[in-house]
């Protein structure tokens, strides 16, 4: 079922801080802040929401086809997502400028302040689908993820034109975009994916209710952080709740959500029902939380199994092992 991941790919800048940020802000005063965090730890990773999902996919045994726009310094990057199993044949590469940038910085509760710079993301709108879906074979699905605004509506209207199933996954956009837009890039799609706090800035946005989100896609997928993930869908008789699996240790929250998806997504192409979809999602999301770093986890079949089996049940993992192809012993 080939699958394409459309969004952004950037480099990530990392920081932590000792303390916590909410000590610094006086909420009276936000219209005037003026504040600086002396970070101690700098990590400079590979990211982006798109390179990120596809990378997660990878390693579970998948070929995603990346969609997105980088800088001529990519070259690396490349070669790094190539080998962990993702198609960059339809990355395009600027003549001008660079891939872009996150630079986020993190405190000791694990919040987060950050700032993203487009750079080369805003010549995304300049991809087709079409020609790439002429060289896989066909899309099955394609993920369109928060990237060039542009680009996110063009890419929803060619799935739509196209009769390509789509993922809504607006993400950090939902904060800029205007209701008219999220209306646009939500409508019609078969998996609108949020986390919780994303959920109700669509519905603030849109200006529909719940019940009206859930009646223009065919499956909505809510993240819920700490308490797991809950899907619910037009065949759905009720919501499926999952919780979330348990991490060994916590390092970094950045890119979680990116890996809970590319488990999820791979559940999805390989026929697994909604449930263990999730639960695979869930179970590679502890991996990015144990690292600094979106991409520098590993994967062992045993030691995911287990971790998997610990957390859903030996009959989840078994059914699971079935669909997905770990590249390590």
């Amino acid at each position: 079922m080939p699958i394409a991941i459309a969004g952004s790919i950037a480099t990530d800048h990392l920081m932590t801080f000792s303390g916590k940020f909410s000590d610094s802000l006086v909420v009276d005063q936000l219209d005037k802040i003026s504040v600086s965090f002396l970070a101690h730890k700098l990590e400079i990773r590979r990211g982006g929401v798109a390179a990120n999902i596809a990378f997660g996919m990878g390693n579970l045994g998948q070929r995603p086809v990346l969609l997105g726009a980088v800088g001529k310094d990519f070259t690396d990057y490349r070669s790094w997502l190539e080998r962990h199993g993702v198609d960059c044949g339809a990355v395009l590469v600027s003549e001008t400028q660079h891939t872009a940038r996150f630079v986020c910085t993190t405190d000791d509760e694990m919040a987060q302040i950050a700032t993203f710079y487009a750079g080369a993301m805003s010549e995304a709108r300049e991809i087709e689908i079409g020609p790439v879906h002429d060289r896989v074979g066909g899309l099955d699905l394609v993920l369109v993820g928060p990237d060039d605004p542009e680009a996110m509506r063009r890419h929803t209207a060619e799935c739509r034109s196209r009769g390509i199933p789509f993922v809504a996954d607006p993400s950090q956009q939902l904060a800029f975009a205007e209701g008219e837009a999220i209306r646009d890039l939500v409508d019609g799609a078969e998996y609108l994916i949020t986390n919780e706090y994303e959920a109700h800035l669509t519905a603030q946005k849109t200006g529909w209710s719940d019940e009206e989100i859930e009646s223009r896609v065919t499956y909505r997928v809510t993240t819920l952080g700490k308490d797991g993930v809950r899907i619910t869908g037009k065949d759905l008789p009720e919501p499926i709740v999952v919780h979330a699996a348990r991490e060994v240790s916590r390092a970094d929250p950045t890119g979680v959500g990116d890996a809970f998806r590319a488990g999820f997504l791979t559940g999805v192409v390989e026929g697994l029902p909604l449930r263990e979809s999730a639960e695979l999602g869930s179970t590679l999301a502890t991996y990015v939380i144990e690292t600094v770093g979106t991409q520098e986890y590993e994967l062992g079949t045993e030691s995911f199994l287990a971790r998997l089996a610990e957390a859903y049940g030996r009959e989840s993992a078994d059914l699971i092992a079935a669909h997905v192809r770990l590249p390590r012993p």
